[in-house]
């Protein structure tokens, strides 16, 4: 048996540490060896980790304890008794051989808020594996770690990046592990049969290059008369979904930047992942953009996602034009 706690403000990480411990699972029976809860209250919390295996091999009980900390939206902080936390620690400690377990919790989005290390639960929680995931941050140290971790990310994928395609990567995207990964996906089917990723190519095909960035500010400017002239011009190289995609990679940024627009520079840069260059040039650009009008532009490009993967729109270009222009 293993107890496990992963905990930070890096949920990418912490998902692919859950990951691989899935893959010790049977895959003959993984509907029936892998359960995963949000936050039980105690009498189903004790019935999950006193649960027996199964003649199936190993199970494995994934556990969301962020409430165990912190209040989510309207909903109140779960809390436990002394002796409830006293018999927790006891049943996690002689937990049944072939029955894994992993607790994990995902800081606040506020980077003002931080979790009490001191509540007794986390002291017993990381008395077993445990390990903290944080966010790389974007200061000289924080580029040298998320620089080295896009280098080991690649070699997992079988590319291999220059230093200059990695600064460029980090300049464009930020700090945001799930969508570096997501490039790297694309740099390696894009860039086929090439295996040395340099600057040249991360411009080339990652989603942040120059064209995208003057287009879509079109967009959110409601510019549409340039705006479509830049997208017929985008589409002799790009597949409509992948400008699709793109768009909301960027939007998404937008919105952020724009709900914490109050904020200084350096706090939005932390919150959104982005350099603080990129947040200053961004909210210089976007003063006359409306919040509402963004996140309708993002649910009209949804939208329009699932029309053309779902085969609901036969038009993928048409599509996203209108979903892009109306």
């Amino acid at each position: 048996m293993a107890v496990y706690f992963y905990y930070g403000d890096e949920d990418y990480n912490i998902d692919l540490a859950i990951e691989a411990l899935k893959k010790g699972l049977d895959k003959n029976f993984a509907s029936v060896n892998f359960k995963k809860l949000y936050y039980p209250k105690y009498p189903d919390l004790m019935l999950a980790v006193r649960s027996q295996g199964i003649m199936f091999g190993k199970t494995l009980t994934v556990i969301n304890c962020n409430r165990y900390f912190y209040g989510e939206d309207k909903e109140k902080a779960i809390s436990f008794e002394d002796n409830e936390l006293k018999e927790l620690e006891t049943a996690l400690t002689n937990n049944m051989e072939g029955c894994d377990i992993a607790f994990y919790l995902n800081y606040p989005a506020d980077e003002r808020k931080k979790i009490d290390k001191r509540k007794k639960i986390f002291k017993i929680l990381s008395k077993f594996n445990s390990q903290e995931f944080l966010r790389y941050q974007m200061n000289y140290y924080g580029k040298q770690d998320l620089s080295a971790w896009l280098k080991k990310q690649g070699k997992s994928k079988g590319i291999a990046l220059e230093q200059p395609a990695i600064d460029e990567l980090i300049e464009s995207v930020g700090n945001h592990l799930r969508e570096l990964d997501y490039e790297l996906d694309k740099l390696k089917l894009f860039a086929y049969p090439e295996k040395n990723i340099t600057k040249a190519i991360v411009k080339e095909i990652c989603v942040s290059n120059e064209d995208l960035f003057h287009f879509t500010e079109l967009v959110m400017s409601q510019d549409y008369d340039k705006a479509l002239f830049e997208y017929k011009k985008l589409l002799d190289k790009k597949h409509p979904l992948e400008i699709l995609s793109a768009i909301q990679t960027i939007l998404r940024k937008r919105i952020l930047l724009k709900i914490n627009s109050n904020k200084s520079v350096e706090e939005i840069a932390s919150i959104t992942g982005m350099s603080a260059k990129q947040v200053t040039a961004i909210m210089k650009n976007s003063r006359g953009q409306q919040l509402k009008n963004l996140v309708k532009l993002k649910e009209n490009l949804t939208n329009a996602e699932y029309r053309i993967k779902s085969g609901q729109s036969i038009d993928g270009e048409m599509e996203v034009q209108n979903a892009l222009l109306r």
